[in-house]
């Protein structure tokens, strides 16, 4: 019927003037004839004279579908008023017949519950400044006062305890002391605290006693009860690896992330886990594929640091369609910008928010910042000199801005027979795990890396981060700053400046000024510059808008 270049079909059209059209399937083609009912009847003649002739070994349908213009069948409309007004019932539908959750297992002990408010308004002042909000709208819930000893929230738990001891752990961060009183009686919590101040233990023990606690054991539930979203793989093994070294009552965990064994993933997961540390790329992948349940979640923890700059939304948005709403949602972050508020609002409900420091990007205070403002072309001269002055039991990571830098500077120390690692998005999973691996262990005490590869890592005994070249926002200086003074230590940053970089000098010298720290005479001229080039720039604006009259 269509011929060779469609030259067929015309001659039928131009012959009966009709409109035919061919739609092509793999045994069989759907006709359709547009036009009068002579017109129609007489293109059907000429191709049924055209098929009975050619001669050819085809199927000829005992009926074509002939349309008739009067009977054309209406589109359906989609009524989108009464989806909105049976959204409820269809989501009640959805989530039918899963078990009940238990989300409250907090028994404040009598210190706690003993501590005046003045006591615990001193206790928050001196722990890091904390501050602690309820965020659900109309009357507002009390905020539990913080537990200061492990023994005043695990008292009931005896593992737990054991292996807090074998770990040799004092008291809790001041994140901790806050954060479990609420986890513990199942509300929400939004977690602000800087880098190195125990957020993973903070949100991983409740887990574990959730966990273990509800009415369904864990052997009896249709997939793992709580999934932990991280956004690269290195923070998600350092989660994994916080579970295995605190394990609880045979509690089975599995990592999931993108350049990992797929199948082996595939396989353990199938098998049985109770915990999933994901990425969020790869747990869609196996979201998708029906590889994993994730309407068993009733506990979900999510390390939202960098998840919105590495374009992770979808992917959770996607995740969060099989996760239970009625879960139990800890959140946590170094840093409170306008995007994780946002991210925050959708998926929690009712939480409470603890902030540990200010929310101004206030840097560790267990670190000794030098700022050292240079020429571009002098910085790999005056590195150099540093790692020279390094004492033989210094450990230093350098942060730089691009991939092809940390392999151009890691080539330079090899060549100087410099014992160092490198890191980056580029690098095969498996070589990334080694730099780590050979970093910790001390094999190397220089490790060149980017920013994402960097998040995650947890190593305590940093002594040094040099930032070469200066990140590109100041919320990532912070934590950076933060990869040393880890765990009650001390540590010292050192970050070079240059003039490309002044316009983060203004909100360089407030960090510096907060934090007790030197700010070099060449920063101040370095902002003052900058704001009157600010200046000038909306002078020169205002001068070359169109005047307008006033009415």
């Amino acid at each position: 019927i269509t011929g060779r270049g469609g030259t067929k079909i015309k001659e039928l059209e131009d012959s009966s003037g009709s409109r035919i059209k061919v739609t092509r399937g793999t045994y069989e083609s759907e006709v359709k004839i547009f036009g009068s009912t002579d017109v129609q009847n007489k293109a059907k003649m000429l191709i049924d004279n055209a098929i009975g002739s050619s001669g050819q070994n085809c199927i000829k349908r005992k009926m074509l579908d002939i349309i008739k213009p009067e009977n054309n069948p209406k589109k359906s409309v989609i009524n989108w008023d009464s989806i909105r007004e049976n959204r409820a019932k269809y989501e009640a539908m959805k989530w039918a017949g899963l078990p009940p959750i238990e989300k409250n297992f907090y028994k404040e002990s009598s210190r706690t519950a003993s501590m005046s408010r003045e006591e615990v308004e001193l206790w928050r002042k001196e722990n890091n400044n904390i501050t602690c909000d309820d965020l659900k709208e109309g009357e507002k819930r009390c905020i539990p006062n913080p537990v200061c000893k492990f023994e005043d929230v695990f008292e009931d738990y005896p593992d737990i305890m054991a292996n807090i001891r074998k770990v040799g752990f004092q008291k809790p961060t001041p994140i901790q002391s806050q954060a479990w009183p609420i986890i513990l009686q199942g509300i929400d919590l939004i977690g602000i605290a800087q880098t190195g101040t125990g957020k993973t233990l903070a949100y991983l023990m409740p887990g574990f006693i959730h966990l273990t606690s509800q009415p369904i054991s864990k052997d009896q539930r249709e997939g793992p009860g709580m999934l932990v979203l991280a956004p690269t793989r290195e923070l998600a093994l350092q989660v994994e690896a916080e579970c295995l070294k605190y394990a609880y009552k045979g509690i089975k965990s599995i990592c999931v992330y993108g350049g990992g064994d797929r199948k082996g993933q595939i396989d353990v997961v199938t098998k049985g886990v109770d915990i999933v540390i994901a990425t969020p790329g790869r747990l869609n992948d196996l979201q998708m594929n029906n590889f994993i349940n994730l309407r068993s979640i009733t506990y979900l923890a999510n390390e939202a640091d960098r998840m919105l700059d590495m374009g992770f939304e979808p992917q959770i948005m996607k995740i969060l369609i099989d996760v239970r709403p009625d879960r139990q949602t800890v959140m946590t972050s170094a840093t409170w910008p306008d995007g994780v508020r946002r991210l925050a609002k959708s998926y929690l409900k009712n939480p409470m928010i603890v902030y540990v420091g200010s929310l101004d990007l206030a840097a560790v205070n267990t670190v000794e910042q030098r700022v050292i403002v240079i020429a571009e072309e002098e910085k790999r001269a005056f590195m150099h000199s540093f790692i020279e002055s390094m004492k033989p039991k210094d450990k230093v990571i350098i942060f730089v801005g691009k991939k092809l830098t940390v392999d151009d500077l890691a080539s330079d120390f090899c060549i100087e027979g410099i014992p160092v690692q490198s890191l980056h998005g580029n690098r095969e999973q498996c070589d990334r795990e080694q730099a780590l691996d050979d970093f910790k262990k001390g094999e190397v005490r220089i490790l060149v890396a980017t920013d994402l590869a960097s998040r995650g890592l947890d190593v305590h005994d940093i002594t040094h981060v040099f930032n070469f070249d200066f990140p590109r926002n100041i919320e990532e200086y912070v934590h950076r700053v933060g990869r040393t003074g880890r765990a009650g230590r001390t540590g010292k940053a050192v970050t070079l400046i240059t003039k490309n970089d002044w316009r983060f000098a203004s909100e360089l010298i407030e960090i510096l000024e907060r934090t007790n720290q030197v700010v070099p005479d060449e920063l101040i001229a370095m902002a003052e510059r900058y704001k009157q080039f600010q200046i000038r720039k909306e002078v020169e604006k205002d001068i070359q808008r169109p005047w307008r009259k006033l009415s």
